[in-house]
């Protein structure tokens, strides 16, 4: 049975009525509410407060879902981060422990050839690390000032490293001090080897930023990122230490560009081979030229 059309129309008119008086009153709540900040402040923020009260337990509760979820998705991701640094760390793990295998096989080989040949070891190091406190490179020398000295077991010849390589060798030694002869000075002679091949020669400083090569067979046997390490000749430095590389070759003249930048060294390595070499049996004057 259908309603009447006057009462359908009524009922029109009648939702019409309070979709505008509920907007008017919407309105004039919104006015009313900004007269009330304005006039009362404190009972606005007792308001905001009671509010705020309120409403954080509700929020409190509906926000634990959305954190379990978070969390579930994050523990996801570092189980899955997880499985690949363990698939990572024992494909890494076998590669050691092969290489473990063939450094025993190594080891036992050399132990035997030791043995064989009746080799006599090479003597172990002592190190003594030190603090430099001076530079007194010039035109005429080049040598630094350590922290080190015979209280400390430092002694005249005594090799001195840095992290990147050979700096020099001990020229004097005092109580609590040391002065260092750079391999850049031009007193400074060291036997060296050039390339892979071995080549022998004499590592000349001549008080610039790059010692030269002396005495070498074939200057065309050397090429510019050649590395030069020590020879081991004259008892002077244990064979195969770092000093630099070959950086120019010209005319005859081979410069060698030294792994140890001087004005960069903060601290060093004073190592005790045993070796005495020539520096230690001349004077600090005929060693330094003087």
């Amino acid at each position: 049975m259908r309603a009447p059309t006057g009462q359908i129309s009524r009922f029109g008119t009648l939702k019409t009525l309070l979709q505008r008086f509920a907007f008017l009153s919407l309105i004039g709540l919104t006015f009313a509410l900004m007269l009330i900040g304005k006039a009362d402040t404190v009972l606005v923020e007792r308001a905001r407060d009671a509010v705020t009260d309120a409403v954080t337990p509700v929020l409190r509760v509906m926000s634990q879902p959305a954190g379990a979820v978070a969390d579930f998705v994050n523990n996801l991701r570092e189980l899955a981060a997880i499985r690949e640094e363990n698939a990572e760390l024992r494909e890494a793990n076998a590669r050691l422990l092969q290489w473990q295998s063939a450094a025993q096989r190594l080891e036992a080989e050399n132990k035997s050839l030791r043995s064989l040949t009746a080799l006599v070891p090479e003597p172990t190091a002592t190190f003594v690390t030190a603090r430099v406190v001076a530079d007194t490179g010039g035109a005429f020398a080049q040598s630094i000032l350590i922290t080190a000295g015979q209280s400390q077991g430092v002694k005249k010849g005594q090799i001195v490293m840095a992290g990147e390589g050979l700096v020099g060798r001990v020229l004097q030694a005092g109580m609590y001090s040391a002065r260092v002869l750079l391999v850049t000075d031009i007193n400074s002679r060291i036997p060296v080897m050039v390339g892979e091949a071995g080549n022998r020669a004499i590592l000349a400083g001549d008080n610039g930023l790059r010692p030269r090569l002396l005495f070498l067979g074939n200057t065309s046997a050397a090429a510019p990122g050649d590395k030069v390490v020590t020879s081991g000749d004259a008892e002077a430095f244990p064979p195969g230490l770092p000093i630099g590389q070959v950086a120019r070759v010209d005319e005859g003249v081979v410069e060698v560009e030294p792994f140890v930048v001087r004005d960069k060294i903060q601290h060093v390595r004073i190592a005790d081979y045993g070796l005495t070499g020539i520096l230690a049996q001349q004077p600090p004057q005929a060693a330094a030229g003087k």
